[in-house]
């Protein structure tokens, strides 16, 4: 092989090495910074679990978790009166429709189905048979925390942490 090819091949591989480099890097920060509680620790203290969750750079609450076994990244959402997922999650997490009815979003009113969710974890805090709703409206990756389940949990904001509390159940 010539010595200028070598030469190409080489400089070609150390760009392409270091624009892939550089994109899962910048990939990673910015994923931390949409979702700052990928991974939500629960601290057990007196019997009562206490997770902290910081507020992400728009100011949500946005954290890992878990439905049926299924990761979801919930969307805190004190204003939905239950918790909601889209069709793709509703799929994933092998949630079934019941009755079918309408809700007023932001976006407009949609056609949405009741559901009963079996088990939801956040961090170590597990929520059974919780009230939900399957919106295919939503985007595939979307799920809003509501208050069916966030109304088992005492929760306080300062400072740009919100704080969930729930006795040991």
């Amino acid at each position: 092989m010539a010595s200028e090819t070598r030469y190409l091949l080489y400089f070609g591989g150390f760009w392409l090495v270091l624009i892939g480099g550089a994109t899962w890097f910048f990939g990673g920060i910015t994923e931390s910074q949409r979702n700052p509680n990928q991974t939500p620790e629960t601290e057990m203290v007196n019997g009562v679990q206490s997770i902290e969750l910081e507020a992400n750079r728009q100011g949500h609450y946005v954290a890992g978790g878990g439905i049926n076994g299924a990761d979801v990244t919930f969307i805190l959402d004190t204003g939905a009166t239950r918790v909601t997922v889209s069709d793709a999650i509703a799929q994933r997490a092998g949630l079934e429709r019941d009755s079918r009815g309408r809700a007023r979003t932001a976006a407009g009113t949609v056609t949405v189905w009741s559901t009963t969710i079996p088990e939801l974890r956040l961090g170590d805090m597990r929520f059974r048979n919780v009230p939900g709703t399957i919106s295919p409206s939503m985007d595939d990756d979307m799920a809003l925390l509501g208050m069916s389940a966030l109304g088992q949990v005492d929760f306080s904001q300062e400072n740009g942490v919100l704080t969930l509390r729930r006795g040991s159940q």
